[in-house]
């Protein structure tokens, strides 16, 4: 695999946000805790080691209970250890892992794990992936592309997609044009959704100590009981929330997520849904469920699993039931992150560092061809069409496609006409005002005109271009969120190790990756 790779920030589409928030930013030091660079690994660790042995002790539990059904443990036991820590990514449970980035955050984790490894020997690091098996956006992840076609899942379940069984799968996998064994048996063996995703993310990573963890158990939500009444009783999360929010659209940002009063959703069978409080009770939308205060102060305590958090908790939930030094999720997540340092505080939990994953395109050797006979750079094409065509045909044009020099040539003679008809009479100098206004546009139409007629000129080179790039940006989308890793994985099979070798989870670059 040949590799080249550019910083994000050349990169158009990435907020400018994230951009200041990895160029470390004064401006956003309230927002986050640790700088997102390997030396702030030293005081993360100092400072998460205040997690408890108990709670150790009943993560490794539960992962041994949740990974019976596959024999085979990864590196669980030595979670107990009070110098083994965790850096963490989460994802929907999308179907064949879903778009291609998936993919690109597990092995992001797995390396940062790694490297933490070589810089802190004395410890222990295990990357974790996150299940959102209690995410209920069931449209968002029953389908996948594969070979340029969409495969959905027909199913009338409802409620949290990890509970959802598998029972009559078989039919949704007899559409696929080819079998591939690893996701045939993980279907097949697996009872639930959460179960399968289990069973084939363990195939894939294993053997580099990933650990699947479905965070939809009793034990663990125990341990969030405080926080969960803190929400349901107090409401003081919207407040630190919107204070975060106030921050960043002083600085000019946009707020991704808001907060609301209660921030928890109510789980039963075949139902995730919002907890309210009206007129001094609590009801569940869209269910007959309420409750006055006394009696949900009880349903919290004697069934924490049926409270789910939402986004805005969802992040508190991992850092308090895992020894976490680090989350590494895609540009949004990492910045809706930073309008949740205020709730970290106020529950006295470390706020984990936070990295964006790795980025990539991938190309075959003929795409790789076709770049260099067009003579353009890969990032051209993450530019806007109607941009990539103008810069392209320019570059390759004998001829000058603007008006710049004429422009320049005729101002100060603008200028002149206009000052002698002021002259003559000052009510002329609007007209002439006018007149220049007029010329400029006309230069303007001209101009375009130039440009579509050069474009023409060169409609095959143009055309190939719009190929290729509708090739590596499928329906208009990146490539990696589109596209299934399957597309480069059954014809290379080394695909993944490549991944591993090539992603420095520290070096916030998108990897142009060309297949041999």
């Amino acid at each position: 695999m040949h590799i080249r790779s550019y910083p994000i920030n050349e990169i158009p589409s990435f907020s400018k946000l994230l951009i200041q928030y990895l160029a470390g930013d004064s401006s956003l030091k309230s927002l986050y805790g640790q700088e997102p660079k390997l030396a702030s690994f030293d005081l993360q660790i100092k400072e998460k080691k205040s997690f408890s042995q108990s709670k150790r002790n009943r993560l490794v539990e539960v992962l041994r209970d949740q990974y019976q059904h596959i024999g085979e443990l990864p590196n669980i036991s030595t979670l107990a250890d009070e110098k083994t820590f965790t850096v963490t990514t989460g994802h929907q449970l999308n179907l064949f892992t879903g778009p291609l980035y998936v993919i690109y955050k597990l092995v992001s984790t797995i390396n940062l794990a790694k490297k933490l490894k070589e810089t802190y020997p004395d410890c222990h690091f295990v990357p974790v992936y996150w299940m959102a098996t209690e995410d209920h956006d069931w449209d968002e992840i029953n389908h996948f592309y594969w070979y340029g076609k969409k495969y959905a899942w027909d199913t009338d379940q409802k409620g949290a997609v990890g509970r959802f069984s598998l029972e009559g799968f078989d039919h949704f996998l007899a559409q696929l044009p080819d079998s591939v064994e690893l996701f045939e048996k993980a279907y097949t063996e697996g009872k639930t959704l959460s179960q399968a995703v289990q069973l084939y993310i363990h195939a894939l990573f294993g053997q580099d100590g990933l650990v699947c963890l479905d965070a939809d158990d009793a034990r663990l939500k125990q341990e969030f009981i405080p926080m969960m009444e803190a929400d349901l009783f107090g409401h003081s999360h919207q407040a630190l929330v919107e204070e975060k929010n106030t921050i960043l659209e002083s600085l000019g940002y946009k707020a991704q997520i808001h907060a609301r009063e209660i921030n928890l959703f109510y789980m039963s069978d075949g139902a995730r849904d919002r907890i309210e409080k009206k007129d001094g009770e609590y009801l569940v939308l869209n269910q007959s469920q309420t409750w006055n205060e006394t009696a949900l102060r009880v349903e919290v305590v004697q069934h924490p699993e049926r409270f789910s958090p939402n986004v805005v908790l969802r992040p508190l939930y991992q850092e308090t039931i895992l020894p976490n030094l680090a989350y590494v999720g895609g540009p949004a997540e990492v910045v809706y992150w930073l309008q949740l340092k205020g709730i970290f505080d106020a529950h006295a939990v470390p706020f984990p560092i936070l990295l964006p994953r790795n980025f990539g395109l991938v190309l075959s050797a003929a795409q790789q061809s076709r770049v260099e006979k067009l003579g353009i750079e890969v990032l051209d094409l993450f530019a806007d069409n109607l941009l990539m065509r103008q810069k392209f045909v320019a570059q390759h044009s004998p001829h000058t496609l603007d008006l710049a020099k004429e422009r320049e040539e005729l101002a100060p003679i603008y200028e002149e006409m206009i000052q002698k008809a002021k002259a003559v009479d000052s009510t002329l100098e609007a007209s002439a005002k006018a007149e220049q206004h007029r010329w400029e546009k006309g230069f303007s139409k001209l101009e375009k005109k130039i440009r579509k007629a050069e474009e023409r000129n060169q409609a095959i080179g143009v055309q190939q271009l719009l190929n290729l790039k509708a090739a590596l940006f499928p329906a208009g989308h990146w490539q990696e969120r589109h596209e299934n890793f399957l597309s480069f994985y059954l014809s290379h099979p080394s695909f993944i190790e490549d991944l591993k070798t090539t992603f420095d989870p520290l070096l916030f670059h998108m990897y142009v990756m060309q297949l041999d």
